[in-house]
């Protein structure tokens, strides 16, 4: 790799960690093809990337962003996985976790929070940003609803009503 490829690497990894909710940073070693494949299709449709890179580019790209503090964890055989979403790289690579024990989770950032392993668990078990919107959604489509079962109620129950007395007066 040239310099100039040296240099595009470094800019693109620190777009990365400026720009990215969460970033998660694991040990890989041991992984076959078939399993790295595995992690990036999950990933994908996890909405977050992997990407391996070479750990002295990324602490050269990480100085100076909020992640700066995962630097340490730049050491032997990592991958990176983020997402723009705060908790999706999160839960993708837990879940990766769980299936296959070659994968070991060192750390992370989140918003300029430096997550060790425990922090990273954490943080895959929050609700993702669609599921809080789903949350707000139906919070604020509730009310709605009520309101209009208790504007409705009163027509509905004079109708009832005169329905009521109309039968009686019939049957009279």
């Amino acid at each position: 790799m040239d310099r100039a490829q040296k240099e595009k690497v470094v800019e693109e990894l620190g777009q990365i960690f400026e720009s990215s909710g969460v970033v998660v940073v694991a040990r890989y070693e041991g992984l076959t093809v078939a399993e790295m494949t595995d992690l990036r299709d999950r990933a994908r449709k996890g909405e977050s990337t992997v990407r391996v890179a070479k750990n002295r580019l990324a602490r050269i790209a990480v100085k100076g962003t909020p992640a700066e503090e995962i630097s340490e964890y730049l050491d032997g055989m990592t991958v990176l996985t983020f997402s723009e979403d705060p908790v999706a790289a999160a839960k993708v690579i837990e879940d990766f976790a769980k299936d296959n024990k070659k994968l070991e989770i060192l750390g992370g950032a989140m918003a300029g929070t430096k997550l060790d392993r425990a922090g990273v668990e954490a943080v895959s078990k929050m609700p993702s940003r669609e599921e809080l919107i789903a949350s707000i959604v139906g919070c604020i489509g509730a009310p709605a609803s009520n309101i209009a079962g208790a504007i409705g109620a009163p027509a509905s129950n004079i109708a009832s009503i005169l329905s009521t007395i109309e039968e009686k007066q019939e049957a009279a």
